[in-house]
């Protein structure tokens, strides 16, 4: 969740004189401080357009706080939303603070089409108000809002817009976006919200009272496994995209798609039990990935077997 200065920087407002480097420092600092299961920024990405990977990350990391602050109710959740949406419409003109002070110059310099922006925020106002999600379709659906936008972001940056690379990259982020779902499935329980399909739960006998015991069932682990091979073929239909870029582009695409493969093999040789330890990428790791980003072709690791490293 996000940190006490992130909140600060979203209820106070930094002045609208905030220098372009500072902004910048800011929202670089704020997704170093947040990685997680794949580089956001990584010294792969060129000099050039790092920054502004940095302030799309800082928008979008500041409104998922928004959406989950603990404490405030729905409504307040959404209210704060809403007024940081009408700050992103102004913020090419007006930007208060330092991420909106970045985001206007990315949006600015790159071009950058706002409606990827309003798409994530409003997948935030549905993790407001939907705690559920009925099948696996309806999960997608999410995922087209919450996932997809980022990649057609990225994509962007490097003047990729056409709907073969847009299409691949809608797949990929959205096996990330469930890989990250399937990690954090006793976190996200914790906090009244599931994001494993309610059918499936049902057909594998799968209670909410069991998640909300951290019980790994032998239900719950069949399930898993059912979503997580949903989730790898997922990425396997994505593998391509790496080749039809150039540049460093490549090799960040790539590290990022073995990353997401790394956290489903954790997930499984774990025994499918994200109650007692939760899966994640470790420093350790990250040698590894990094020499199969260099010298490997995803497509390759992702059909020799399901371990990507």
């Amino acid at each position: 969740m996000g940190t006490c200065a992130n909140r600060a920087a979203v209820s106070s407002g930094a002045p609208a004189t905030t220098s372009l480097d500072d902004a910048f420092a800011y929202c670089e600092a704020l997704t170093r401080s947040h990685y997680e299961n794949f580089p956001v920024g990584s010294r792969l990405i060129p000099a050039r357009i790092r920054p502004h990977v940095c302030s799309i990350y800082a928008f979008a990391r500041t409104a998922d706080d928004l959406a989950d602050e603990p404490g405030l109710a729905p409504d307040e959740r959404t209210r704060r939303l809403d007024a940081w949406d009408a700050k992103l419409a102004s913020c090419t003109v007006a930007p208060e603070g330092p991420i909106l002070t970045a985001l206007g110059e990315t949006i600015r310099s790159q071009h950058l089409p706002l409606g990827h922006l309003h798409d994530l925020l409003h997948a935030f106002r549905m993790d407001v108000v939907t705690q559920r999600h009925e099948t696996f379709n309806h999960l997608l659906s999410y995922c087209r809002y919450s996932a997809a936008p980022v990649g057609r972001l990225i994509l962007h940056l490097f003047s990729y817009t056409d709907a073969r690379r847009r299409r691949l990259s809608d797949l990929i982020c959205t096996a990330l976006q469930l890989a990250n779902f399937w990690q954090d499935v006793a976190i996200d329980s914790s906090r009244g919200r599931i994001y494993l399909p309610q059918v499936d739960m049902d057909r594998f006998g799968v209670t909410e009272d069991n998640l909300a015991k951290g019980r790994a069932t032998d239900g719950f682990r069949s399930l898993l496994a059912c979503e997580i091979e949903r989730t790898r073929m997922l990425f396997l239909k994505g593998a391509e995209l790496p080749d039809l870029v150039s540049g460093r582009l490549k090799y960040e695409l790539r590290l990022t798609w073995l990353g997401g493969m790394r956290i489903l093999d954790k997930i499984r040789r774990g025994g499918y039990d994200v109650f007692n330890s939760r899966p994640k990428i470790e420093k350790r790791d990250i040698p590894g990935l990094f020499f199969r980003a260099l010298f490997r072709n995803p497509r390759v690791c992702g059909n020799s077997g399901f371990r990507t490293l």
